[in-house]
């Protein structure tokens, strides 16, 4: 098994390198991939010293399995040529996450679908994928009719720079512009470019993806991504709609069942979800599970997630362990 990570000198890159580690992977030759301004760097990993290499050299030493996290405009670029030398990437990037003939995948929810033929997945955005994680136990049981989210984004989904911006804003520094505006002691509604309707790409992702992973166009959803600066993970208000009503003792239950979610749902002694609590975990976090007083059959929640593990890296991994546990690669 020879496996590459490309964007491997990135946050998600740190992170997979992270993952993969914890979960041990099991791989022969490991390849670290980045653009040619780091080509040379040394990281160590594992007590070895790796050179980071570039993607040309990558696509001609054929690793069975590629995980890519280094922009859409690379992945557009490059993902096709690891595909041609028989490589499956999976992609981290939103390049592939809406091509129909492209997996979409969350591996608890439709990794199912994969077959061997798929030789570039997708994985989605952090935002989408914490949320569908937490809906799919209750889809199942009670169907869902419509979905509002409202989200908590933390500054690492922007990347180092952001981090950078608000670390140096925070200590009175005058910070290179990531944002257009302050982001320390603000909140940013915005998130990636604006559409022509008014949403930014980021809740037009949100929109589009869920139902794709869900598979069912007929759900309906709208969403308002927020910039907050806070750091490890992403958090969510969603206001849900089901076809069935719901007992919330049952809901509970099948929340805590469901593999990579934890319940913190104790109101009473404050415990519920955080990000600071999320951070370098690999689960999703759901609390504050209420009726939505003012609808029939509709549940608020509020879910969080460490957006560069599940959000990313740990998705990507899981798709890779699905991928070699079936035989697929």
């Amino acid at each position: 098994m020879k496996l590459a990570v490309v964007g491997a000198t990135g946050l998600v890159g740190s992170e997979i390198l992270e993952v993969l580690d914890e979960h041990n992977f099991p791989f022969d030759e490991l390849l670290l991939v980045a653009s040619e301004r780091s080509v040379g760097k040394q990281i160590e990993y594992k007590g070895k010293q790796y050179t980071v290499i570039g993607l040309a050299e990558a696509v001609s030493l054929k690793p069975e399995i590629a995980i890519f996290s280094a922009g859409g405009g690379t992945s557009l670029e490059w993902a096709p040529k690891f595909a041609e030398v028989g490589t499956i990437v999976v992609d981290n990037s939103s390049a592939w996450r809406m091509d129909p003939s492209k997996k979409l995948v969350v591996p608890e929810i439709n990794a199912k679908e994969l077959t061997s033929e798929d030789k570039i997945i997708a994985n989605p955005n952090c935002s989408t994928i914490q949320m569908v994680l937490a809906l799919e136990p209750l889809r199942q049981r009670y169907g869902i009719k419509r979905i509002v989210v409202s989200t908590y984004q933390s500054v690492t989904g922007t990347g180092k720079a952001a981090v950078d911006q608000m670390m140096a804003e925070r200590a009175g520094e005058a910070p290179e512009m990531v944002y257009p505006h302050k982001i320390d002691m603000n909140v940013l509604p915005h998130i990636d470019v604006f559409q022509p309707n008014g949403y930014t790409k980021e809740e037009m992702k949100m929109i589009n993806e869920t139902k794709k992973i869900f598979s069912d166009d007929s759900i309906q959803v709208t969403a308002t991504t927020v910039r907050i600066p806070t750091m490890g993970g992403h958090s969510e208000a969603v206001n849900v709609e089901f076809k069935e009503d719901f007992d919330l003792d049952e809901v509970r239950k099948l929340l805590s069942e469901t593999p990579g979610i934890i319940v913190q749902d104790d109101p009473a002694n404050f415990v519920y979800p955080m990000p600071i609590h999320a951070h370098k975990k690999d689960e999703v976090f759901v609390g504050r599970l209420r009726r939505d007083e003012s609808q029939a059959n509709t549940l608020n929640m509020w879910i969080v997630a460490d957006n560069l593990r599940k959000g990313a890296a740990t998705n990507a991994v899981q798709i890779a362990e699905y991928l070699k546990e079936h035989s697929l690669v």
